[in-house]
């Protein structure tokens, strides 16, 4: 089921439908049945998106490429570290922070960045500053609750003109 020219999502469908029904005439025992129910309910789940990749060709029809990249990049991030997680890099740095090493090898990224305004850039940084804001709220909330809420109340108090 490899796309191809002459293959649209339409064509695709029927003759996964086809497979569908032959699957179930063919395997119709009692110990055939939960490897049938199991490979019904994945194809239901996953059917919506299942046949993209037939009618826009820039989607690729897995996504292996993407779970290698994953994969390239915590392996280098764990050679760095020494920590087998990254969650808290993600935590601390952003969702994005993933793309930055490859961004790095690109050959065009200094032109590219070059072509940002200033401005642009500020907003963006911005938007991203208050996007980690407040998960750093929340990962300091939860190492020492009691501090965080001196510290908030005492910013309040601050603010309002107490002591």
């Amino acid at each position: 089921m490899n796309p191809a020219l002459d293959q649209s999502s339409e064509s695709v469908q029927l003759q996964m439908n086809y497979l569908l029904k032959w699957l179930e005439q063919t395997y119709n025992e009692e110990a055939d049945q939960p490897m049938v129910k199991n490979f019904m309910s994945y194809t239901k789940g996953f059917w919506k998106g299942l046949f993209t990749c037939y009618d826009h060709p820039h989607v690729p029809r897995t996504n292996n490429d993407h779970e290698r990249f994953f994969r390239k990049t915590k392996t280098r991030h764990r050679r760095m570290t020494g920590l087998r997680s990254w969650n808290e890099c993600i935590i601390r740095s952003g969702e994005f922070v993933v793309f930055v090493d490859d961004a790095l090898r690109q050959n065009d990224l200094l032109r590219r960045l070059q072509s940002v305004s200033y401005e642009a850039f500020r907003e963006e940084r911005s938007r991203w500053s208050n996007r980690l804001e407040e998960t750093t709220k929340r990962r300091r909330f939860r190492r020492d609750p009691q501090k965080y809420l001196q510290e908030t109340e005492s910013k309040y108090c601050a603010l309002i003109g107490q002591s």
